[in-house]
């Protein structure tokens, strides 16, 4: 009964005016004598879905129902495990449940927690740079309503793109190109849909803020999208459309939303978020709509030839929008195509970018979009590998990158990575020039020091596809931190091999290693990434040391 009357109580809550708190800085470190503007309305949606999202999970029964009208929602997310939950929610399996420490919290499994959270939120691609354990467990709101955001934002998006969601080809344009329509951002997309489906009324908008705030196009989209009963198993619904003649904007607004919840949509904003004009929730609403009544159709009689993101674009991806490009990385041949994002990822491995005299600054314009100007980043980017980073490049040229030339795009990101990731061994070990062979002569040492009997000749090593060394050097960095009952031995089957992978991946990111790569990546010894594996849990130990 308690559960219930708080239940209404949040109902009602639900169209209180929300407005902006100012709160002063607390870390002497990163925001000492600052203001930060938050959110409330922000908090409250974001409370909101976190209660609607876990509320059948047993294991969120400690914090949940989070109050959206309090501050719960910070206290709510100091142990780690609604990161976990949410993160794994977004992206499917990314963190191996079975690592997750749930029970009997102290503040040293409550910062495994966070640490777990936090690095397989960078592995999905979230910025995390300027967020600690410290700064989750005190609650901090403006960074605590950044990373939820992030997170909540990655699950929210991950179909609205043409190789997961093939009838998107449906808002082609005249004369349009699938590729062209492919460097669309997700954001784009959204606003093309919404307009694809107005145009049929004589509407449209162009952004998710102003141009909402009367509810107008909202209810005409809503009207277009509900189900008209021609699908089996989905009933019809007739948008119900007197609210249009409802003078006051707040009031109206809350008619409109009464209809998105007869679709199961009334998710992210109140009427008070629609009036006004909160771009960030209002994106957040339509990419709900989206996601659960497109109502598009795949053009029939194309051939379309579309190809799936490969694990190995799609670990760059994250990787590079972990560490904050701008603009975000949606597409990884598209959106290097001007070779900014390149130069940016150059200045993170130390490579110094002439950004005043040599770099040629978006908007491009000029003839065929500014094609010249970016052809000459292209060219640079190229020369600063060859020259400054001192690359292996042969036979690539800046008509590479600007072309979108996979094998070659690839070849330039994957050099920016290794570097990216020896660095971080070179500034440890005080200078001393890391490569393969002494990561290598450090994780044998390692696991002999501690006694284990795995050992690793190379990053090809075939005893790699268990997992097994990882595990050892894991429990050797962090000694009892790896539960063995939980890891397959012996004559191990494909899925033991990728259970085993997830449970080491899920382990290495606990106990501190910002590792990117995927489980199989070590069930299938990919190289490059097996390396990236060993480096971050090098990284890790000699930190601890």
């Amino acid at each position: 009964m308690k559960g219930e009357g708080m239940a209404q109580k949040f109902r009602k809550a639900l169209n209180k005016k929300e407005g902006i708190l100012a709160i002063g800085g607390t870390s002497t470190i990163s925001s000492e004598g600052t203001q930060h503007s938050i959110s409330e309305q922000e908090r409250f949606a974001f409370a909101n879905y976190i209660n609607s999202s876990l509320e059948k999970d047993p294991e969120c029964k400690h914090v949940l129902p989070i109050n959206p009208e309090t501050e719960a929602l910070f206290k709510a997310v100091a142990d780690g495990i609604i990161l976990c939950k949410l993160i794994n929610r977004s992206v499917s399996d990314t963190i191996d449940e079975r690592t997750i420490n749930k029970k009997k919290l102290t503040p040293f499994t409550t910062q495994e927690n966070l640490n777990l959270a936090l690095n397989s939120a960078s592995a999905i691609g979230c910025q995390v740079v300027n967020i600690g354990a410290q700064d989750l467990k005190e609650g901090k709101p403006h960074l605590v309503l950044g990373l939820l955001w992030q997170i909540i934002k990655i699950g929210l998006f991950a179909e609205i793109e043409l190789s997961r969601n093939e009838a998107i080809a449906a808002l082609l344009e005249e004369g349009e190109t699938l590729e062209e329509l492919m460097k669309l951002s997700p954001e784009e997309l959204l606003l093309r849909w919404a307009n694809f489906h107005l145009k049929k009324v004589g509407m449209s908008i162009s952004n998710f803020s102003g141009d909402i705030k009367d509810s107008k196009a909202y209810f005409h989209l809503l009207q277009q999208i509900a189900p008209d009963g021609s699908k089996e198993d989905v009933p019809r619904v007739d948008v119900d459309m007197m609210g249009l003649y409802e003078n006051d904007l707040a009031k109206r607004a809350e008619c409109m939303l009464k209809q998105a919840d007869r679709l199961n949509c009334r998710q992210f904003v109140t009427a008070t978020d629609v009036v006004s004009g909160n771009a960030k929730l209002n994106m957040a609403f339509v990419a709900t709509l989206f996601n659960k009544h497109p109502a598009l159709t795949k053009p029939e009689n194309q051939d379309w030839n579309l190809t799936s993101e490969t694990r190995e674009e799609r670990t760059f991806r994250n990787w590079m929008n972990s560490l904050g490009v701008s603009p975000r990385v949606h597409h990884i041949y598209g959106d290097l195509q001007n070779a900014m994002v390149i130069l940016q990822l150059y200045e993170r491995i130390k490579v110094q970018v002439d950004w005043d005299s040599r770099v040629n600054h978006p908007p491009f314009k000029g003839i065929g979009g500014g094609h010249l100007k970016k052809m000459e980043n292209c060219t640079y980017a190229v020369e600063l590998g060859k020259k400054q980073a001192g690359f292996s490049l042969v036979g690539i040229g800046g008509q590479d990158l600007y072309d979108g030339n996979q094998t070659l795009t690839l070849a330039l990101v994957w050099q920016l990575m290794r570097r990216y990731t020896l660095n971080v061994l070179e500034d440890l070990g005080h200078g001393e020039v890391a490569g393969d062979d002494l990561i290598v002569s450090w994780v044998n040492k390692t696991l002999s020091q501690a006694g284990k009997s795995s050992s690793i000749k190379s990053f090809r090593d075939k005893g790699i596809n268990t997992s097994i060394p990882v595990l050892d050097l894991i429990d050797a960095i962090q000694p009892q931190s790896v539960n063995f009952e939980l890891v397959q031995k012996g004559s191990l089957s494909d899925e033991d091999k990728l259970n085993n992978a997830k449970y080491a991946i899920s382990m290495a990111r606990k106990i501190g290693a910002k590792v990117y790569a995927l489980p199989e990546d070590l069930v299938e010894i990919n190289q490059k990434m097996v390396m990236t594996v060993f480096a971050c849990l090098m990284g890790r130990g000699m930190k601890r040391a």
